[in-house]
């Protein structure tokens, strides 16, 4: 690693994006720091000196080479970048955004940061107004700031959209646009060279782009973590265990933790009335349903990629119920909870339908967060090894495929305790 790089890493947080930016970037600091603190233990003993000298000598060449100096900062100590860009955004009463960098990015490593599902108020306009930004002004937001980085002399432009927007608009079925592969060729347009997010809805919009590149990352590790601390997963626990999957479309999801957890794979099978558009969670195009597999009395685990309205999964979880399943938990790397759907989630778990659910924060949410069912587990910690790595033009492979740390992490999960 290249200590002075560190400080070529820039990121902008747009308004919706800002909570998740904050963490990860609390992550990279504290990758940079390890990272450093490591390379100085080691150049001490190979160079014959003490590892605070040769931290000194890292301030000195970062002082000499990085433009400016850390001014009033302990030279004894390691300086990580403050890696934000103060910028500022104003959102005019007609509707129309405009972004502005306070500070130079010229030549950087620019990290733009999105969350286009955030629902919650956000305070903008220097915190004179609070508002409640939809998909398309978040959207909006994130093409100006693009726009503005690229006017102001960026070296490169990645997107973080922990939630790719438009992303269930990808395959035409009629007289309908393909939106997903249209944002890919906005976002080229300007410039932006790749584009990180997580569990994309469909592999296809990768196909759309002509240059830029997807990372598409995946939150199977941490959904395991939390499934660990809550059931018993080990090859002899008296409770049995089943991965379900809730739709034909999600069984390789379903296979891949079945696989990765070395348990059996059943399978919900759906017939759906599809001139029925789903409004809420109560009213769901579904008329029949079957279970391909058996779950009386074993614990059932169903894995999807986003959560609307949640119609659907609740009346999964119901009928796993009804077919005998002792507790049933869900796991969804988009969160969304549209509509009534964390009212609708309150009274199936009031009912016993189900058991926990486990999202991810990459939708920003604060209500959901106090619920007793719901788990929410970081993945800012992976965005932030996965910037680290691009930065440095550093292999993705055993970030993209996590299974041996899966099987690193189940073989501690049933260890016995000391």
């Amino acid at each position: 690693m290249n200590y002075l790089e560190s400080n070529n890493l820039a990121i902008i947080a747009c308004p919706g994006g800002e909570e998740f930016a904050n963490l990860t970037i609390k992550n990279l600091k504290h990758i940079y720091a390890r990272k450093l603190y490591q390379q100085s233990e080691k150049l001490a003993k190979r160079y014959n000196t003490s590892a605070e000298d040769m931290i000194q000598k890292f301030n000195f060449y970062n002082d000499l080479f990085a433009g400016r100096m850390s001014v009033n900062k302990d030279t004894n100590k390691i300086h990580v970048p403050k890696f934000k860009v103060d910028a500022r955004f104003t959102y005019f009463m007609n509707g129309e955004f405009k972004t502005e960098l306070l500070e130079t990015i010229r030549g950087k490593d620019v990290y733009i940061f999105q969350d286009v599902e955030n629902k919650q108020e956000i305070t903008i306009n220097e915190g004179k107004n609070k508002v409640v930004f939809s998909v398309n002004d978040h959207l909006m937001s994130l093409i100006v700031t693009i726009d503005a980085v690229r006017h102001a002399g960026a070296g490169r432009i990645s997107l973080v959209l922990p939630v790719y927007p438009y992303s269930r608009q990808h395959k035409k079925k009629g007289r309908e646009g393909l939106t997903a592969s249209l944002l890919g060729h906005i976002y080229e347009d300007l410039d932006v060279e790749q584009i990180i997010t997580l569990d994309i809805h469909s592999r296809e919009i990768e196909n759309s782009f002509h240059s830029a590149r997807l990372q598409n990352l995946h939150a199977s590790y941490q959904i395991i973590r939390e499934l660990t601390r809550i059931l018993d997963l080990s090859a002899d626990s008296e409770e049995q265990f089943v991965v379900v999957s809730p739709d034909s479309g999600a069984v390789d999801r379903n296979k891949f933790y079945s696989s990765g957890l070395q348990k059996p794979l059943a399978m919900i099978y759906k017939e759906r009335d599809y001139s029925v558009v789903t409004q809420n969670a109560k009213q769901s195009n579904i008329v029949s349903i079957k279970l391909l597999g058996d779950v009386e009395g074993k614990n059932a685990f169903l894995a999807d990629d986003m959560l609307g309205t949640g119609g659907t999964l609740l009346k999964a979880m119901e009928f796993l119920k009804s077919k005998g399943a002792k507790k049933v938990i869900a796991a969804v790397s988009l969160p969304f909870f549209t509509g009534d759907a964390i009212q609708q989630f309150d009274e199936a778990y009031s009912k016993g339908l189900f058991y926990r659910v486990i999202g991810t924060n990459a939708v920003y949410h604060t209500e959901l967060k106090q619920k007793e069912w719901y788990i929410e587990t970081d993945v800012s910690g992976l965005f932030a090894q996965v910037i680290t790595r691009l930065h440095e033009n550093l292999s993705l492979s055993s970030l993209l495929d996590n299974r041996d740390i899966i099987e690193k992490l189940l073989k501690n999960a049933s260890m016995p305790k000391k």
